[in-house]
């Protein structure tokens, strides 16, 4: 059986329907790659095998993270851009377990489980960047 496609270019950009067991992040870094993305907004929802999610400290500067597995993703949404050549993704998700119970944040993480996961990647026309900004403690995007 022929691997199935992942992605395809429509009007604006791209339909992405990745499968049980693959990486969300590693998906989205290739397509920023391959197709040569400046920046894009990203949309997206299904189910997932296993979800990180991180709670910014500011003290800290760093992520608090907490995993999750079995869930389905309610809404997720998100900026691609670059940092020092390299593809920047930053996006945020809702997702709910058997419990019906929802959990959300900042997304550091996610492995697709049974069944997909779509998404339609919107691109931009210019290149974004994220610098690191000392006074937050984080990278934020530059218009």
């Amino acid at each position: 059986m022929a691997e199935p496609t992942r992605f395809i270019s429509v009007p604006g950009g791209f339909l992405m329907v990745l499968r049980q067991g693959d990486d969300l992040f590693v998906h989205l870094e290739k397509l920023m790659r391959d197709e040569d993305i400046p920046a894009a907004s990203v949309r997206g929802f299904g189910f997932v095998s296993t979800i990180r999610f991180g709670f910014f400290d500011f003290e800290r500067r760093d992520y608090d993270p907490r995993d999750f597995t079995d869930m389905e993703v309610t809404g997720l949404t998100g900026t691609l851009a670059w940092k020092d050549g390299k593809p920047a993704i930053h996006a945020h998700a809702s997702a709910a377990g058997r419990d019906f119970q929802a959990v959300g944040g900042h997304l550091l993480g996610l492995t697709v489980g049974r069944g997909s996961f779509e998404m339609a990647v919107t691109v931009h026309d210019r290149r974004l960047e994220r610098h690191f900004e000392e006074d937050i403690g984080a990278n934020v995007l530059r218009l």
